[in-house]
């Protein structure tokens, strides 16, 4: 038996561990929701955001889950909407045709205009994002 392939198992850091970075998301999320959308101030605390979360997913310090080896034949048939829902919006925004046919976000303005909810689809899109960076 080969022991030195043998796995060894590293303990979480503080950041990694559930019972710190879900407060730490919470108070991000809250901060970013009191931001008036699509402002400097929003783009800017978004840019700074990520790059912080990239800036620690791609530190060796934080211990990363194993990526899958291929993707399963049921997350192919997700690939397919998902680019259709991209193309449009995509499209959409770069040909500015405004509320003839309005992009998900002009769609969505209506909703995040209440604190409560743009602070819950802050802590939604960071959570997802957190999830991403750390594979």
């Amino acid at each position: 038996m080969d022991h030195s392939r043998e796995l060894t198992a590293e303990a979480p850091r503080a950041w990694d561990r559930p019972v710190v970075s879900v407060p730490v998301l919470i108070c991000l999320s809250l901060v970013g929701g009191q931001l008036p959308s699509f402002s400097a101030q929003a783009n800017l605390y978004t840019l700074g955001t990520g790059g912080a979360l990239i800036w620690l997913g791609l530190n060796n310090r934080v211990p990363r889950r194993p990526a899958p080896r291929r993707l399963t034949p049921g997350a192919v048939w997700w690939l397919l909407p998902v680019t259709v829902f991209g193309v449009f919006e995509g499209a959409t925004f770069v040909l500015s045709v405004g509320d003839d046919f309005p992009t998900f976000s002009r769609l969505a303005d209506p909703l995040l205009e209440d604190h409560l909810v743009r602070s819950t689809a802050w802590f939604a899109w960071l959570a997802a994002f957190w999830g991403l960076v750390r594979r």
